[in-house]
C-alpha cells in the first residue's frame, strides 16, 4: 500500500495564521483611529471671565447633549497653550480657539478640523460679519492720542497664542512702527484674556492694550468696565473670526452629529444661545479661511 505524504501542518498553517494576525492587527488598529468617547469634553481660549464664558454657551452643551446622547464636560482653561495641549493629548474632543491658537493647533495635528464660527451684526454693514480686528486702545481720558505718544510707555497683550492680542501686533503693528514691540515700548506685559487687558487699562497699570475689537463691541463684566472709556489708536485689518474645531481621532458619525448641531439644526434656533453670545448664527467655515494668517511674516 503507496504510504500518504505526511502533511506539514505547522507549515500549512502558518501562512493562515500570519494572515489573521495580520487582519486582526488592522482591525485594532482601525478601531484605534476612531473614538466614541462616553462624554464629550469642550473648552475654549479664555477671552473674558471664564464662568461667564461658560455660562453663556450652556444653551449649546444642553443642545449637544440632547443630540448626542451624553454629557458635556467643560474643561476649564488656563491658558491658550493649554488649550492647544488638550486637543493634541486627547482630553479635549471640542474646543473654540482663536485663529493663531487654531493655525498653531493644526500645524501639530494636521488632522484637527475647523468647522463653524460666528457671524455678528454689524452696525457700519447691513451683512452680518465673521470677521474682526486687532485693535490698540488707550484710555479716552489719558494724554495719548497717536501711536507715536506711546512710545516708552507700557503695553498690554493677551496671550502669547492670541491673534488680535499678540500675533497681529508683533508681526504687522511691528512692521508699521519699524520696530519690535520690546524696542518701541518700555514694557510689554501679557494678561491672560481682553478683559483682564481692559481692567489693567481702566487701573493704569498700563498705559495701552493690545485687544480684540470684539470684546470692546460687547459689555464687559469683569470689573463693571465701560467699553466707551476707551480711544482706539490702531485698528488692523478683517481676520476671520473663532473657529470651532473637532479632535481628529472622534468617529465621522459623532462628528457630523456635532457639526449638525451647530450649522442644521439646535444652535442657530436657540435664541438664547445667540443672544448670550451677541451672535447672530453659525456659520461654516474650513481651513482655507485662516490662509491669511499662515502667510504673516
Amino acid at each position: 500500500m503507496t504510504e500518504l505524504p505526511m502533511l506539514n501542518v505547522r507549515g500549512f498553517f502558518r501562512p493562515l495564521i500570519i494572515s489573521i494576525a495580520a487582519l486582526l492587527c488592522i482591525s485594532i488598529a482601525q478601531a484605534a483611529e476612531c473614538e466614541k468617547p462616553g462624554h464629550l469634553r469642550f473648552s475654549f481660549v479664555p477671552q473674558s471671565d471664564v464662568q461667564t464664558e461658560i455660562e453663556a454657551l450652556q444653551p449649546l452643551f444642553d443642545e449637544l447633549q440632547l443630540a448626542l446622547g451624553m454629557s458635556v464636560d467643560v474643561v476649564t482653561p488656563s491658558s491658550y497653550g493649554a488649550v492647544i495641549e488638550g486637543l493634541l493629548a486627547g482630553t479635549v474632543d471640542l474646543a473654540r480657539l482663536g485663529p493663531a491658537a487654531y493655525i498653531s493647533a493644526k500645524k501639530q495635528d494636521p488632522g484637527i478640523t475647523a468647522f463653524a464660527t460666528v457671524a455678528r451684526k454689524n452696525p457700519a454693514q447691513p451683512d452680518e460679519d465673521i470677521f474682526y480686528r486687532s485693535i490698540l486702545i488707550v484710555r479716552k481720558n489719558s494724554p495719548y492720542k497717536t501711536i507715536e505718544s506711546l512710545r516708552g510707555k507700557k503695553v498690554a497683550l493677551v496671550d502669547p497664542d492670541s491673534t488680535s492680542g499678540a500675533l497681529i501686533p508683533r508681526h504687522v503693528f511691528s512692521k508699521q512702527i519699524g520696530l519690535p514691540l520690546e524696542k518701541y515700548f518700555s514694557q510689554v506685559v501679557y494678561s491672560g484674556a481682553h478683559d483682564q487687558s481692559m481692567l489693567n487699562l481702566s487701573k493704569k497699570r498700563v498705559d495701552a492694550a493690545f485687544i480684540s475689537s470684539t470684546i470692546l463691541a460687547v459689555p464687559v463684566e469683569s470689573g463693571k468696565i465701560k467699553n466707551d472709556a476707551f480711544r482706539t489708536l490702531w485698528t488692523s485689518k478683517p481676520i476671520p473670526r473663532n473657529p470651532f474645531v473637532l479632535r481628529n481621532q472622534l468617529c465621522s458619525d459623532l462628528k457630523r452629529k456635532i457639526i449638525s448641531v451647530f450649522l442644521e439644526r439646535g444652535g442657530n434656533a436657540n435664541k438664547n444661545l445667540m443672544q448670550n453670545l451677541n451672535v447672530m448664527r453659525f456659520v461654516p467655515i474650513g481651513d482655507q479661511d485662516y490662509e491669511i494668517l499662515r502667510n504673516l511674516p
